[in-house]
C-alpha cells in the first residue's frame, strides 16, 4: 500500500489535471513519489490520466467517502454508530471480524473505497471499483446465540429496500435470501459472518455491496446480470448519502430483528421478494437442481416451495434461486 495514493486520489476526484510539479509541492514529495503513487493506484484498477505538460486526472470527477456526511445522513442515531472510513482493504468483512474479535465496539462499522478481495455467496467475488460500488460492513452483537439469527440476511434486505425507497427507487425487489434486483438485475448484495456460540452471545459482521456507477470494463467481469444506481436513480446520489441512509434504516431493522427475530418482519419481505408466487429452480451445492413454486417464506426464513415431492423447505447455504421464464 502507497501511503501518498488516496490523498492524491482526493485531490484528482474533482476530475480536472493536477500537474505532478503541483501535487509534489503539496505534499512535500519528489515527483518521482507522486508518479509512483498513481502507478499504485493504477495497480489497483483506477483508471488516471497522464499528459505530458498538463499532469494528472481521472475521467471523471468522483465524490469519495465523506465520514461527516454518512454520519449526518444517519440522523439524530449517528452517535449510536463507530464508523471508519478506509482507504484500501481487502475485504470490509474480513477487516472487522478480526475487529470484533479484538473487542471492536457494537455498531462498528468499515466502509472502504476500494476492495481488493470481496467476497460475495457461495464463493463468489464482489467487484469493487473507485466510486463504482459502495462497500462496507457492520458489526451488530446480539444477545442470543447465533442459532437464534436464522433469517437476518433477509432482515437486512428489507432494511435496504427501505433506504432505496427512501431515495425514491421504488423499483428494487428482494432475491431469497441476499440479493436486492431492479428488473431481475443485480444491484445489492448481502454476505453475514457470525462469530460466537450457539446459545451465547454472539455477533454478526454485516457485508454489503451496493453497484453505484459501474464502468462498462467493471459490468463485464461480472457474471450475472447487474445494474447500479445511477441507471435507476432519478437523481443523483452520491455515497456517503447512500450510506448514510442504509445505516439508519438497519439500526431501526435490526433493533426490531432483536426484539421479534424475523417473523414481525416476514410479510414486508414477502411483500418485496421477486419470486413470491412464481415457478423457480433451485439449485442444491451437489449439482442437482430442484423446480417448483415459491409459497412462502418460514419464521426462520427458511424458503417455502411447493415441488413434484410436495412442499419443500430450503435453507439459505450453498443453494441458489433461479427464476423459471
Amino acid at each position: 500500500m502507497n501511503t501518498l495514493t488516496f490523498p492524491i486520489l482526493h485531490q484528482l476526484a474533482d476530475g480536472q489535471f493536477h500537474s505532478g510539479e503541483a501535487l509534489a509541492k503539496q505534499f512535500g514529495v519528489t515527483r518521482a513519489t507522486i508518479w509512483n503513487a498513481i502507478r499504485h493506484a493504477e495497480s489497483l484498477g483506477i483508471e488516471v490520466f497522464s499528459v505530458r505538460g498538463r499532469g494528472y486526472k481521472l475521467p471523471y470527477a468522483i465524490a469519495l467517502l465523506d465520514k461527516e456526511k454518512v454520519l449526518q445522513a444517519i440522523g439524530i442515531e449517528r452517535e449510536w454508530f463507530h464508523l471508519e472510513v478506509l482507504d484500501e482493504v481487502v475485504s470490509t468483512n474480513t477487516y472487522l471480524m478480526k475487529a470484533a474479535t479484538n473487542g471492536a465496539p457494537h455498531v462498528s462499522c468499515a466502509v472502504a473505497h476500494i476492495q481488493t478481495g470481496g467476497r460475495g455467496r457461495r464463493g463468489r467475488t464482489w467487484v469493487s471499483h473507485l466510486g463504482a460500488s459502495l462497500t462496507f460492513s457492520l458489526l451488530w452483537r446480539f444477545d442470543c446465540g447465533a442459532a437464534a439469527l436464522s433469517g437476518l440476511s433477509l432482515a437486512v434486505g428489507i432494511a435496504l429496500i427501505r433506504a432505496l425507497r427512501e431515495l425514491d427507487i421504488d423499483t428494487a425487489q428482494l432475491k431469497w435470501p441476499n440479493d436486492v434486483l431492479v428488473d431481475n438485475q443485480k444491484l445489492a448484495g448481502i454476505l453475514i459472518d457470525l462469530q460466537g456460540d450457539m446459545d451465547g452471545p454472539s455477533a454478526a459482521v454485516i457485508g454489503v455491496g451496493i453497484n453505484v456507477d459501474l464502468p462498462k470494463q467493471v459490468l463485464e467481469r461480472i457474471d450475472q446480470p447487474a445494474i447500479d444506481i445511477k441507471h435507476v436513480s432519478l437523481v443523483n446520489i452520491d455515497q456517503s448519502q447512500l450510506l448514510g441512509t442504509v445505516l439508519k434504516h438497519l439500526a431501526d431493522v435490526l433493533r426490531h430483528f432483536e426484539q421479534h427475530g424475523f417473523i414481525g418482519l416476514r410479510d414486508e419481505w414477502l411483500s418485496y421478494h421477486a419470486y413470491h408466487n412464481q415457478s423457480v429452480r433451485m439449485l442444491l451445492p451437489d449439482g442437482r437442481d430442484v423446480e417448483g413454486k415459491v409459497i412462502a417464506v418460514a419464521e426462520d426464513g427458511i424458503l417455502l416451495v411447493e415441488t413434484a415431492l410436495g412442499l419443500q423447505r430450503f435453507s439459505a447455504g450453498e443453494i441458489s434461486l433461479r427464476g423459471i421464464k
